[in-house]
C-alpha cells in the first residue's frame, strides 16, 4: 500500500513493502518501529539508525515530537488522495492551530502572548519532560489567539497551550 505522508510542507511517497521494509521517494529502507511500554513514545530503527519520538493523534492527524520539534503530520493513502484531486478540493492551511502538551511536563517558558504575531517555526513553549527541555513551535504563520499555560504549570499530555489563529 503507498501512502502520502506531508510533514511541514514537505511530500513525502511512502510505500510498505513488509514488515520491515519500506519505500520512501523511491528509496528502499529496513525499519524497525514499536511502542515503548504502551506509551505515545516510539522507537524507530531506520538502516541502523536510532530514533525516539512521541507520536499522538491530532484533530484528524498526527503530531510527532522528535529531537524537540513538534511535527504536524497528515497521512492519506493513494486511493484517498485520487478521490480529493477528483473532486477539486485542496487542503488548506486556514482555522486556529492548538498547540497541545505531546507528553506531561512542566512549562519553563512561554515567550509569547495573545495578540503576538508569529512565524512558522517560532517557539511558543519550552516544556520539560523526563529531564529534557522541548522547544514547541509553531507550525504556521499567524497571531497568537491564546495562551493557557505559563511558567511553573504542570500539564498533562494533549493539554493545549497555545492557539494560533
Amino acid at each position: 500500500m503507498k501512502y502520502i505522508t506531508h510533514v511541514d510542507g514537505q511530500e513525502f511517497e511512502v510505500e510498505i513493502l513488509g514488515r520491515h521494509r519500506v519505500k520512501i521517494n523511491g528509496q528502499e529502507l529496513a525499519v524497525d518501529f514499536q511502542s515503548v511500554s504502551g506509551q505515545p513514545l516510539y522507537s524507530l530503527i531506520v538502516d541502523g539508525r536510532s530514533f525516539e519520538a512521541y507520536i499522538y493523534p491530532a484533530e484528524g492527524d498526527w503530531q510527532v515530537l522528535l529531537h524537540g520539534d513538534l511535527y504536524d503530520v497528515k497521512v492519506e493513502d493513494e486511493r484517498e488522495r485520487r478521490l480529493r484531486a477528483a473532486s477539486g478540493k485542496q487542503a488548506a492551511d486556514v482555522g486556529a492551530f492548538q498547540l497541545k502538551a505531546p507528553m506531561p511536563g512542566l512549562v519553563v517558558t512561554v515567550p509569547v502572548q495573545p495578540g503576538d504575531s508569529v512565524e512558522k517555526g517560532d517557539v511558543l513553549v519550552i516544556l520539560e519532560s523526563m529531564k529534557m527541555q522541548n522547544e514547541l513551535r509553531s507550525p504556521k504563520a499567524g497571531t497568537v489567539a491564546a495562551v493557557k499555560v505559563q511558567p511553573g504549570d504542570s500539564v498533562e499530555q494533549r493539554e493545549t497551550l497555545v492557539v494560533v489563529e
